[in-house]
């Protein structure tokens, strides 16, 4: 998960860089710039993604998910999530993280599955994905993990792991790809 990329675009030749040393099979995740999420906060889009995938596309096959990750204090805008889904082109996959519970409803559901988008579940301190509301609205899945128990702090015990594995497993059936991350 490139979380560089919310700060600032690095260069052409960065991307670059990355895709050649990536092994065979390598995905990257591309964390959306902070500017579209917590700046303009979804609003007019199309630069900002544009932009993005300008620098991300040259990471070629190892292109994996872009993470559109919301601050807390967000509250759900419909519109500006589609909007901003419809400024992808249909062949790069979108996770969305919001941070807000008030997202949490059937026109944001329907929105996320319309653009085969995927509801980034997040396991963290604070604003956190509801277990009741850990809808798979994508055939592919994306989860963060941030909170474990275990030690050391942060770290997920067998247990622990085990209760996501089934979760995972009965949301994303067979050989879907679902992509994990802990700790950033």
């Amino acid at each position: 998960e490139l979380n560089v990329t919310f700060y600032r675009q690095p260069r052409p030749a960065v991307f670059e860089g990355w895709a050649r040393r990536a092994p065979e099979g390598f995905l990257f995740a591309v964390k959306a710039s902070r500017f579209l999420t917590h700046i303009k906060r979804l609003r007019e889009p199309r630069d900002s993604v544009d932009f993005l995938l300008e620098g991300a596309s040259r990471l070629g096959s190892h292109l994996g998910p872009i993470l559109l990750q919301l601050p807390p204090d967000m509250e759900a805008a419909p519109e500006r999530l589609e909007e901003t889904l419809a400024a992808f082109p249909d062949d790069v996959r979108v996770a969305f993280e919001p941070r807000n519970r008030s997202w949490y409803t059937p026109e944001v559901q329907a929105t996320l599955r319309r653009h085969e988008a995927a509801l980034c579940w997040a396991d963290r301190r604070g604003p956190r994905t509801p277990t009741d509301l850990e809808w798979a609205t994508a055939d592919w899945g994306y989860v963060r993990f941030h909170t474990g128990l275990a030690s050391p702090r942060g770290c997920y015990g067998e247990r622990s792991l085990a209760n996501w594995l089934e979760r995972i497993r009965a949301a994303w059936p067979d050989e879907r790809d679902v992509f994990l991350y802990w700790n950033n």
